[in-house]
């Protein structure tokens, strides 16, 4: 069954273009958040692979608020997480019906933020969540306050909040976010971002930035000023309430050990904030792990669904 393309308003107000992939009314759910600077595409392969696997079950991979065809407001508050915690709760509502919780939640990157916040606050939503190179927000807190190596790897969000960062990043065709990806690559990469997939990502890029980089400016989460390092004061104000933080659904991450962006610090003692989280590395992997090891991340996908039978 291909990809199919719908978009769904929903009650916050917002329309979300989506991919799906699996029956309407297959029993078994699952959705999948992307995050910067990809969309809902990068799944694709993924939704594919677990259909294929699994006729009894439907994934939806939306594009994001801010993102290529789906709703962008302007204001930078609109991207604060509970709102972008909301979109997708609404969504899952559509999907698997109005309260009802979904079998599988999927998150990479900024995706992951949203799915953190997700399982936090509506545990009874998410009976499985998988979280792939994307900062738990206790964690990220804590490494940005300690550790001199993340605080040097997130420095490039303090670029990405300022006014002309849509310009910056679009000019020469994209060159600077071309970069970006080739950059956090891994040198063991399998060659993935070939010109077919260079031109799905000109694509989104080319129906506006300004949405995405407006997630970085609605966070409270980047970097210290590098003058001030962990004694910059907005940093040390900070403070994570523990319905944010402590995730009680059954978690698993995946993880890219060769991640430049996201240093394996953040995925140490995560047990306090989610107790008996199973954590997976690849030691080979980047941030773009999805992309590099689709096999390995499928593979994880696969073991963590339930193998009923599919319904007539």
């Amino acid at each position: 069954m291909p990809i199919t393309l719908f978009d769904q308003a929903l009650p916050t107000g917002i329309t979300l273009a989506c991919r799906a992939a699996g029956p309407v009314h297959a029993p078994r759910r699952a959705v999948f958040l992307h995050g910067f600077p990809e969309a809902a595409f990068a799944w694709d392969d993924v939704l594919l692979a677990l259909t294929a696997a699994d006729p009894g079950l439907r994934c939806v991979a939306p594009n994001q608020r801010g993102y290529a065809g789906s709703s962008a407001p302007a204001e930078v508050s609109a991207y604060r997480a509970k709102h972008l915690v909301a979109d997708i709760a609404a969504l899952m509502d559509v999907e698997a019906g109005a309260g009802a919780p979904i079998d599988l939640l999927v998150a990479h990157d900024w995706g992951g933020g949203v799915a953190w916040n997700l399982a936090a606050l509506l545990p009874q939503r998410v009976r499985q969540l998988v979280i792939i190179n994307s900062p738990h927000p206790g964690a990220m807190l804590r490494e940005l306050r300690t550790s001199a190596e993340q605080r040097e790897a997130s420095l490039y969000m303090n670029m990405l909040i300022q006014p002309d960062a849509a310009q910056r990043l679009a000019a020469d065709d994209f060159a600077a976010l071309f970069a970006k990806l080739d950059r956090l690559g891994s040198p063991a990469g399998n060659g993935w971002l070939t010109p077919a997939v260079r031109a799905q990502y000109r694509d989104v890029w080319s129906r506006g930035l300004d949405g995405a980089l407006n997630w970085y400016r609605a966070s409270p989460l980047r970097p210290p000023d590098p003058a001030l390092g962990a004694d910059d004061p907005a940093l040390a104000a900070v403070v994570l309430p523990d319905s944010v933080v402590n995730v009680r659904v059954p978690t698993t991450v995946l993880w890219g050990m060769a991640d430049q962006a996201l240093r394996p610090g953040l995925i140490d003692n995560l047990d306090p904030w989610v107790p008996g989280v199973k954590i997976h590395r690849h030691p080979d992997a980047s941030h773009w792990i999805v992309h590099e090891q689709p096999d390995w991340v499928i593979g994880h996908l696969r073991g963590l669904l339930p193998t009923r039978a599919a319904t007539p």
